[in-house]
């Protein structure tokens, strides 16, 4: 009989050890792969729930993930649940404990997933303004990006650096931010992005006014042919408008009517878009000369506005039918258009608009022989400039002067109805200076505490050109008869707000002919025209969102996630 120390029984207590050991290595596997199975499902809920815009709910699964994934021994997985839950904080609208949860997802020695790290990274310090983080973060992002061969995400990084670019002021920065965007579509095969892409960079080389006119007709052109594989209609139509408004700004008014002209049908479904490219259709057929054909366009750009509600642009749409009315010599309906122009900016309580609909209506009375009415509109257009900022010099000038012409033409008046009842009139120079000066004086005095003129330039300043103008007007009187010249500026405004046509409005001047940028939005461009072109207040991102209310910069903004633990 064996003893108990027997080694027929240690075999056995040896065996029994290691069964249990082995039953127990078991459970752990199985509960760690039931584990990660969880994990997998809530990273897939989180996920699911992104795609459907509820971050709440996908925080909630995110914040599970990382809490099962803190139970387990490997660290790599631990650091994909910080990596999903910092990007779903950015995304929800809580940038900083996105920071803070992203600054556990370091990566490993290998490196893993260290581009789109960089680039949470700069999507957190973007929305929370640290613009200059936000960029250092994407330049690392797109040169990582660009080593390993992922040429579209490198492509949509250097987008958002352009993006803070802008922000910054870095106009050649962001020109060649978005280049480098189009060159990595272009090399992932997206050529609507590539397109996209170079149509912003041609407008930003525009605005910075450090590109020749060649190079960003270049860029232009370039993005009209990359547009061809374009198949959404909605994005193909903004962006035909938003070269066609490239050009309109720099003068090439026949490729932007080409452009115009290709974007209705396209843009047609979407009303708002729509009458913005029929208002800006008919501002450049104005610009052509071709009135006849721009009066189709601006009546039902006004019809369309007054629609949708959009009073403001529905006013600059009749004005710019006045003008092309009148130079066709349709008086009357002009002043109707000018009327409906007047009122639509009363309104909307816009002084800016209503000077220039109350000078179109002082030269149809020039035109008409009313003087009286003319010199009232013109007063009135006066009174109204001085309520409005960042208005040039010139304009007061011009309207001072065209006071001056309607007081002369009723004085011209005078003196034939006295010459016809045989009465001797004073010398004329000496009679129509003198009385012209008195009526401007007298204008000056009605001023309302002798306000300033934009800029702080008084009135009194214009007297010199006025006097000019009267020796002027003496010479070319005899070759006016009964025909006097069109306004010395025509109504032709350009829109390029979409969504929103109303609230983004906003008239600002510039000189002649001139391209200037003092900001992301640059003054517009005017084309012999009262009403300069008319460009949008939203700021950056420039994509405009198409819901009415502006969605808050932090939900804006979009992270990367891991979608495969």
């Amino acid at each position: 009989m064996a003893s108990d120390g027997s080694p027929v029984k240690d075999a056995r207590e040896k065996q029994k050890k290691k069964k249990k050991k082995k039953s127990g290595t078991d459970r752990a596997d199985v509960e760690e792969t039931d584990a990660q199975q969880e994990i997998q499902r809530l990273t897939a809920a989180g996920h699911a729930a992104l795609q459907s815009g509820h971050n709440n709910t996908a925080l909630q699964s995110f914040r599970s993930a990382l809490k099962a994934a803190s139970k387990l021994r490997e660290k790599r997985l631990q650091r994909r649940c910080a990596f999903n839950l910092g990007a779903s904080y950015v995304e929800a609208g809580e940038p900083q404990k996105g920071l803070d949860v992203l600054s556990r997802s370091q990566p490993g020695e290998r490196g893993e997933r260290i581009a789109d790290l960089q680039f949470n990274l700069a999507t957190a310090h973007e929305a929370l303004g640290d613009r200059t983080q936000a960029a250092r973060h994407y330049l690392q992002a797109a040169q990582l990006y660009r080593s390993q061969g992922d040429a579209g995400a490198e492509g949509h990084t250097c987008v958002r650096l352009a993006h803070c670019h802008l922000l910054r002021e870095e106009w050649d920065e962001a020109v060649a931010s978005f280049q480098r965007a189009a060159e990595s579509y272009k090399l992932a095969g997206n050529a609507s992005a590539a397109a996209l892409a170079l149509k912003d960079a041609g407008k930003h080389m525009l605005q910075s006014g450090r590109s020749s006119g060649d190079d960003i007709i270049s860029v232009l052109t370039d993005s009209l042919e990359m547009s061809s594989s374009m198949s959404d209609p909605e994005t193909l139509g903004k962006l035909l408008s938003d070269v066609a408004l490239s050009f309109s700004q720099m003068r090439l008014f026949s490729e932007a009517s080409e452009c115009y002209e290709q974007a209705i049908p396209l843009v047609s479904s979407k009303p708002h878009r729509l009458a913005v490219v029929l208002q800006n259709l008919g501002a450049v057929y104005n610009a052509l000369g071709q009135y006849q054909q721009s009066l189709r366009f601006h009546r039902e750009a006004a019809a369309l506005h007054g629609s949708l509600g959009s009073r403001g642009a529905q006013g600059r749409c009749f004005s710019n039918l006045g003008f092309a009315l009148m130079e066709l010599g349709e008086l009357e309906e002009a002043w109707e258009s000018y009327l409906h122009a007047q009122q639509a900016f009363r309104d909307t309580d816009d002084p800016s608009g209503q000077w220039q609909a109350c000078e179109g209506l002082g030269g149809i009375k020039i035109k008409m022989r009313d003087p009286d009415k003319a010199a009232m509109y013109f007063k009135d257009a006066l009174r109204l400039l001085c309520k409005c900022q960042d208005v040039s010099g010139s304009v007061q000038e011009r309207l001072v002067s065209e006071l001056s012409e309607a007081l002369q033409q009723k004085l011209l008046l005078q003196q034939r109805g006295a010459a016809s009842r045989r009465v001797v009139p004073e010398p004329h120079h000496t009679r129509r200076t003198t009385a012209v000066r008195s009526d401007l004086q007298q204008w000056r005095r009605e001023m309302p505490n002798g306000e300033n003129a934009p800029h702080g330039k008084q009135h009194s300043q214009t007297t010199t050109s006025s006097q000019t103008h009267l020796q002027q007007e003496q010479e070319r009187e005899r070759e006016r008869a009964d025909h006097h010249s069109a306004l010395p500026e025509a109504n032709r405004n350009l829109n390029n707000t979409y969504d929103k046509a109303e609230e983004n409005q906003q008239i600002l001047p510039s000189a002649h002919g001139d391209v200037s940028a003092e900001s992301v939005e640059p003054r517009p461009v005017r084309m012999n025209g009262t009403h300069p072109l008319v460009r949008s207040t939203v700021t950056p991102p420039l994509t405009q969102p198409d819901s009415d209310e502006a969605t808050p910069l932090a939900r804006r903004l979009k992270s990367r996630f891991c979608t495969v633990m």
